[in-house]
């Protein structure tokens, strides 16, 4: 197989969002997860990421994983994906098992995969620049197929709600092995880690599918075995995934970067990535200062679907500020 034409990728779009329900929950009380809405009308944040998963692979080999719970809202927006590419999963068991359900699905229909994880709730305002490092990284990976690769984003400043990478040396144009993680340091530690070269971790993995599968090693083993036997045994039935539901009935809660990587450092190097305006839309700030940054004027559409049933959260935004102007209102009359 031509390594070259074999890369996926793979947009996780699982999560609640509960940090945001503050401004994600409709004037019906029902909360939004944070994936099926949009900035300002216009495609939704998982479109975006599907948009920029075409930079790297063809549409049948760009696959979603998605909650069971969430089917109301992502079967209008992921219409035109193949069925076979959205990975439902029946269960939030952690980033880990959201990763290695995808992973070994993959594997099953292309031993020789390289895959790319892309969350499904960024913010990225040069796609250009962006699309230009995800081909890069995908180009490695097809060169160097045992290495694993975290992209990281260059800062323009200590940012104390994101997480950090450590590299071990600091070249704009190569990757460097990781030396530590650091989880939403203080200000102070932000900027000392700024000064030995550290980027900001956005969880965009590089791999092949075995150099990443390699990645849960001997902890993992049992679940491994269990999900492989899940997704041979729902590829006879697709329509009924029981075997996969029965399966996550039992798993505990595990998280990818901690119970992953962390401790494999050595194992792993990190890309950097030129200033894009990237950003993690994590917690109702974020998103606002996002919102700030943008104008109203612009109108985009996607190429792969309308933002059907989800949010605009600029919208979300104006309402909730005028409600809360008029309380102050009422108060001070």
């Amino acid at each position: 197989m031509n390594k070259a034409v074999s890369t996926w990728a793979v947009v996780l779009a699982g999560g609640e969002g509960t940090r945001l329900h503050s401004l994600t929950t409709a004037p019906s009380g029902i909360a939004v997860p944070k994936q099926f809405c949009s900035l300002q009308g216009g495609p939704s944040l998982l479109q975006k990421a599907l948009q920029r998963a075409l930079a790297i692979a063809p549409l049948h080999r760009i696959c979603t994983v998605v909650a069971a719970q969430h089917r109301v809202w992502r079967e209008a927006q992921l219409q035109y994906l193949p069925d076979d590419n959205v990975i439902e999963q029946p269960d939030n068991r952690g980033t880990a098992h959201g990763v290695l359900l995808p992973l070994l699905r993959i594997l099953a229909r292309d031993p020789d995969a390289s895959i790319v994880l892309l969350p499904a709730d960024h913010y990225v305002r040069d796609e250009a620049v962006f699309a230009h490092a995800l081909r890069q990284a995908a180009k490695r990976v097809a060169e160097h197929r045992d290495a694993v690769y975290l992209l990281g984003m260059e800062p323009d400043g200590p940012d104390t709600e994101l997480d950090y990478i450590v590299p071990a040396d600091r070249n704009p144009y190569q990757p460097s092995r990781v030396v530590e993680f650091v989880e939403k340091p203080p200000l102070d530690l932000a900027r000392a880690l700024l000064a030995r070269g550290a980027l900001w971790n956005a969880f965009i993995i590089a791999s092949s599918a075995r150099a990443l599968l390699a990645l849960y090693d001997r902890r993992f083993f049992s679940t491994i075995a269990r999900m492989r036997h899940a997704v041979k045994h729902n590829s006879r039935s697709p329509l009924v995934a029981i075997a996969t539901a029965d399966l996550y009935r039992q798993l505990p809660n595990i998280d990818f970067s901690r119970h992953v990587l962390e401790g494999q450092e050595a194992r792993l190097q990190v890309l950097p990535v030129p200033q894009c305006g990237w950003t993690d839309l994590g917690t109702p700030q974020r998103v606002v200062r996002t919102l700030q940054h943008l104008s109203r004027s612009v109108s985009t559409r996607s190429l792969i679907s309308d933002a059907a049933l989800g949010l605009d959260l600029s919208a979300q935004h104006w309402r909730l500020e005028c409600a809360r102007n008029r309380v102050a209102l009422d108060r001070a009359v």
